[in-house]
């Protein structure tokens, strides 16, 4: 069911839960917005939850549409990049093979608890969310942990074109 914003404030604390699925996104998987819900339903100290999955063989893991995040070792994203990150630029050979397993590609879904997401609206863009233009980064440059659960792959994001073409191929199978 799509809420907008104004939504929120008349529903209050009436609603708990927000998952939000980017419009990017049309191929989630419909599992993982129930997985997100899970997660927070089970942990109450979750204000704010994601979705990554390692790089497939052979992606571009420096194409700038694709979203990279670090973690801690909690699963809770220490940050947010369009560039590689982890950069493993001075590691060689094997090493560097090894590391790219590291590479995590972040999903354009979020789930939020209500009371979070109204908080976070009245937040002003910070200097990390404009350089990036990612907004998942004024949470953390507001101090809010973002919880992020694992997959084992992802949905294609719409970023292009080409991307929608394959997209549409897709829906159409």
């Amino acid at each position: 069911h799509a809420v907008g914003i104004g939504d929120l404030f008349a529903l209050g604390e009436g609603m708990r839960h927000v998952i939000n699925v980017q419009g990017d996104e049309p191929l989630i998987d419909p599992k993982l917005v129930t997985r997100l819900a899970e997660a927070m339903k089970a942990d109450r100290k979750i204000s704010m939850i994601t979705a990554a999955h390692p790089f497939a063989e052979g992606e571009e893991v420096a194409n700038p549409n694709c979203v990279k995040v670090v973690l801690d070792r909690h699963s809770d994203a220490l940050y947010f990049s369009r560039s590689v990150i982890p950069n493993t630029a001075r590691v060689s050979g094997t090493a560097q093979r090894a590391k790219a397993q590291h590479y995590r590609r972040h999903l354009g879904i979020y789930g939020y608890t209500t009371r979070f997401l109204l908080e976070f609206v009245k937040w002003k863009p910070g200097a990390l969310e404009q350089a990036e233009q990612l907004e998942q980064l004024r949470a953390l440059e507001n101090g809010a942990k973002i919880r992020v659960l694992l997959t084992k792959a992802g949905s294609i994001g719409v970023d292009t074109p080409a991307d929608a073409r394959t997209a549409e191929k897709i829906l159409a199978a």
